[in-house]
């Protein structure tokens, strides 16, 4: 019997995969447990329906980060440190406050998606990309002033 899996089953497969499986199963394991539905011609055709909705939102979330990619690409982001002999750096900046100040400027960016190349903790220009969506992905740059 095919069925179209509902949600990832262990061993059997990932969610919108259509699988073919014993009728005692399906009927008694997985279409019970609301893992799965018959594969029949109009649950095809919804499965088809989600499956492009899904992919239209996420080219549609993918335009929007493209856009702020582009807005904020190798934009430099200012902080004002305190020093101490030989101008080291008290502590470090962290990808929050990188968030914050971004904040400011009107960018809502998840502290998560900013991947600093190193610890942000000396003075003067350190790149740090982030990466707001798998194909979406560019890079900041911040400086450090006393």
């Amino acid at each position: 019997m095919k069925v179209i899996l509902l949600k990832d089953v262990k061993g059997q497969g990932k969610k919108d995969q259509i699988i073919n499986v014993s009728d005692g199963y399906a009927n008694n394991y997985l279409i019970k447990n609301g893992l799965a539905v018959a594969e029949t011609k109009r649950s095809k055709e919804v499965l088809d329906n989600q499956i492009a909705k899904r992919q239209h939102e996420e080219d549609m979330l993918v335009a929007e980060y493209n856009e702020i990619a582009k807005k904020l690409n190798d934009k430099d982001i200012s902080f004002k440190v305190k020093t101490g002999a030989q101008d080291r750096v008290f502590g470090t900046i962290s990808t929050k406050q990188i968030s914050d100040e971004l904040k400011k400027i009107g960018y809502t960016i998840d502290k998560k998606c900013i991947k600093p190349n190193s610890n942000i903790d000396c003075l003067g220009t350190h790149k740090v990309s982030i990466e707001l969506h798998k194909r979406v992905k560019f890079n900041i740059n911040v400086v450090l002033k006393k």
